[in-house]
């Protein structure tokens, strides 16, 4: 995959950083690590600059978020409600849990868009549990452009200082994704537990 990412920013510049950033926001298994690293090693032996790639990057950033924004919305409670009639007795699940979630997120849903853009993987998928709560687009984009650029700017900038090696970068930055990952699935693992106990207990 890495030589495809490559070959396809050699050959479309700006245009492919933001194509396949957008892309790696509707698809994460796509490593937008690589694709920000190359991008400042781009700088160094292209006509392509730092501001150009970062902008590019983020706008591909802010396009996939939003095509996963209005996934999210289309999967608003109602629909949700709809799911859990059906199958809530297989997922042990209740309308009620559907709701507490629905106001965690109103609650403290902007925080979780903006910290959640520096997580692997959820950096992704984080856009459409801010649809289904009906976040207030115009917070959605300015937190989502606000952590995308942080991000971007940090890698791009590595990928530019350290030019040849910028795979380095890359290779470290997916071992700090994989040592995520394992996190996240201990954290799921230990919250199914603690949700099992607590129904068994009722």
């Amino acid at each position: 995959m890495e030589n495809w990412l490559t070959s396809i920013m050699n050959e479309f510049g700006y245009v492919g950083i933001l194509l396949l950033i957008a892309l790696e926001n509707i698809f994460p298994p796509i490593p937008s690590e690589i694709i920000l690293t190359f991008g400042g090693f781009m700088t160094q032996t292209s006509n392509l600059n730092i501001l150009g790639v970062v902008l590019s990057a983020t706008a591909g950033s802010v396009l996939g978020a939003l095509v996963l924004y209005g996934i999210g919305r289309q999967l608003d409670v109602e629909v949700m409600e709809k799911i859990i009639d059906r199958w809530g007795h297989i997922l042990r699940l209740t309308k009620k849990d559907i709701h507490k979630a629905d106001a965690w997120f109103d609650r403290y849903g902007p925080w979780t868009v903006f910290f959640c853009r520096f997580i692997p993987l959820v950096r992704s998928l984080i856009s459409i549990p801010a649809g289904m709560s009906n976040m207030n687009m115009g917070v959605f984009l300015v937190l989502t452009t606000l952590g995308t650029l942080i991000w971007n700017v940090v890698l791009v900038n590595l990928g530019a200082y350290f030019g040849e090696s910028w795979d380095v970068i890359a290779h470290y930055m997916d071992v700090y994704s994989k040592v995520i990952y394992v996190f996240l699935f201990v954290l799921f693992i230990v919250f199914i537990g603690l949700y099992i106990r607590k129904r068994q207990k009722r």
